[in-house]
């Protein structure tokens, strides 16, 4: 009982950094309420400045990649307890959040800047509605098995887990990561662009396109058929024709 108690103190508490982080991003990204953002005058030489911020996000890209792995969870779970696994992932990943905000080198240099209301209210309203759909579309698949927080409550209560069912709720009949399309609005609907905002965008683009290949690929392997029909009938990022 005593280390179902652990487990649980240990998963509440990576849930609890990474409810930090993901707060600490919205003003990260969005350039308020923090004094590390995003956005910002360049404070070293630009090469420099390029080279630290592609090494920070190649550190979260290859972390949040390779830990998600079914073949790195199977080698994984034989020194890190199964009921922990998924907050340590959490935990892990909320650390190279953390390492990437506290070292990001802000450029400066403005690629392009929206200074009418209007349209700054509307890229401001995507913005938001990016970072809601984030949230909102975690809890209906199942927020708490997605953090970990299931996956010590179950043992400590003497229940067993069960793995979560493929569903398709509301978004998903749209297109299949409707997560990844929060993060793309999130991290692109912004008034003033500037460079090095533009390298975040397009690098966690890039690491989105390729992460739901690999992603893509265990599903298949887990649900078969069903999946591969699914894949077949909805489209990845973009509803409609565009497949």
């Amino acid at each position: 009982m005593a280390k179902r108690l652990v487990f649980f103190a240990y998963g509440v508490g990576a849930y609890v950094i990474f409810l930090g982080t993901f707060l600490y991003a919205i003003a990260f990204v969005g350039g308020f309420g923090v004094s590390r953002r995003l956005d910002g005058e360049l404070q070293t030489s630009l090469p420099l400045a390029l080279a630290i911020n592609a090494a920070l996000l190649t550190v979260f890209a290859v972390q949040h990649s390779v830990m998600a792995r079914p073949w790195f969870k199977e080698r994984w779970t034989r020194v890190v307890p199964w009921a922990i696994e998924r907050s340590t992932y959490v935990l892990f990943a909320s650390l190279a959040l953390l390492l990437l905000f506290w070292q990001w080198r802000p450029i400066g240099i403005p690629i392009w800047t929206v200074d009418q209301p209007v349209a700054r209210a509307v890229l401001w309203t995507l913005f938001g509605a990016g970072w809601a759909t984030v949230l909102v579309v975690t809890f209906l698949i199942n927020h708490f098995d997605l953090f970990g927080l299931r996956q010590v409550w179950l043992p400590l209560t003497g229940q067993p887990y069960t793995r979560v069912a493929f569903r398709t709720p509301l978004p998903y009949r749209y297109v299949r990561h409707p997560l990844y399309c929060g993060f793309l609005l999130a991290f692109w609907m912004t008034p003033t662009m500037t460079l090095a905002h533009l390298m975040f965008a397009v690098g966690t683009t890039m690491y989105i396109v390729l992460a739901i290949q690999f992603e893509e690929t265990d599903l298949v392997a887990e649900h078969g058929a069903t999946y591969e029909d699914y894949r077949r009938r909805v489209p990845m990022l973009l509803p409609g024709r565009f497949r």
